[in-house]
């Protein structure tokens, strides 16, 4: 009789358990505005990004989704706000490739990309380009390196945080181009590109939306992109591989999480709805105009990238020794 008893309590359960997952999905949209957190200040590549498909995001789902800027430690305080928040769907993360799969081998973050963090889709991606301020008086890569060995130490560069992309496409350069440029790390895209224009540091590896404006206006000089090809929008800027540095590849990427305990059906539900959002024409077109290519992925896709890219650049950090601490 025992038994039967929790046999018959067994099915009851397992039969609850398949009720819920499907409620978990049909709750969805999430009853309330949806925070798409962005770990840099306004004006960057990753916030013009966010921002187009925020607003895809909410047409298509008929919810209401706030950008909301949290900058500050390179994205890593974003990442950590995510990392705790609600589970329910009502929050997502543009995350990048600095906290997700190199800051935590360069300094002590409190979270773990793996497991705090889940994976929904991936974002965009692009490559970085290097600019210089007019007043520096090179052109070249060759005479960029020529100068930074004249003046070893002296010479610096931008990025957006320590750990960021920019500042690792830096520290590769330092290693293949064999000079010592000195780290300055900012808060984001635009308060590097300010103190670039305004000659207080002297070189910077910047995403193509924030240098371009400037480089087509005259104000800044760019030297070489640090993707495998020259991008279509800058098809007279050479790569750094081209310019004498060989299968020199930097690239930079951004995709969505969510906190690492949100159920897999909502995960999934959001999936679906940022893929259509970056095949959307419209939006692939205007991706495209800041320089950013669209990466729609599956969510198992987006995990074997990350932990590729984890190994690829945690291997970097060790080799040069690299540490934020």
């Amino acid at each position: 009789m025992n038994t039967l008893k929790s046999r018959h309590a067994a099915t009851l359960l397992a039969s609850a358990l398949l009720l819920s997952a499907p409620a978990w999905a049909q709750d969805f949209p999430p009853n309330k505005p949806v925070t798409l957190v962005v770990g840099f200040a306004p004006g960057g590549a990753a916030d013009a990004a966010a921002r187009l498909i925020a607003k895809k995001l909410g047409e298509n789902t008929g919810q209401t989704v706030i950008v909301d800027n949290k900058a500050g430690a390179g994205g890593n305080i974003a990442h950590q706000l995510v990392a705790n928040g609600p589970s329910d769907g009502s929050m997502l993360l543009f995350g990048s490739i600095g906290p997700l799969t190199i800051a935590p081998h360069v300094m002590k973050v409190r979270y773990d990309p793996f497991k705090d963090l889940a994976p929904v889709s991936g974002g965009v991606n692009f490559p970085n380009v290097l600019v210089v301020h007019k007043a520096l008086g090179v052109k070249t890569v060759a005479e960029f390196v020529a100068l930074a060995k004249k003046n070893s130490g002296s010479v610096d560069f931008a990025s957006t945080g320590p750990g960021s992309a920019s500042h690792l496409a830096g520290e590769l350069f330092n290693q293949r181009a064999g000079i010592a440029m000195v780290h300055v790390p900012y808060k984001g895209g635009a308060p590097a590109m300010q103190d670039l224009l305004g000659e207080r540091v002297a070189s910077y590896f910047s995403a193509p939306p924030t240098a371009l404006p400037q480089v087509e206006a005259g104000r800044l000089i760019a030297l070489a992109t640090t993707g495998p090809t020259r991008p279509s929008y800058m098809p007279n800027i050479p790569t750094v591989a081209e310019s004498g540095y060989p299968g020199f590849e930097a690239l930079n990427w951004y995709a969505f999480v969510a906190p690492g305990k949100t159920p897999p059906p909502i995960l999934d539900r959001w999936n679906q709805d940022i893929v259509k959002a970056l095949d959307d024409p419209g939006v692939k077109d205007a991706l495209n105009k800041h320089g950013l290519t669209p990466q729609p992925t599956t969510r198992a896709e987006l995990a074997a990238f990350m932990r590729k890219e984890d190994a690829k650049w945690s291997a970097i950090v060790r080799e040069r020794k690299i540490s934020a601490e």
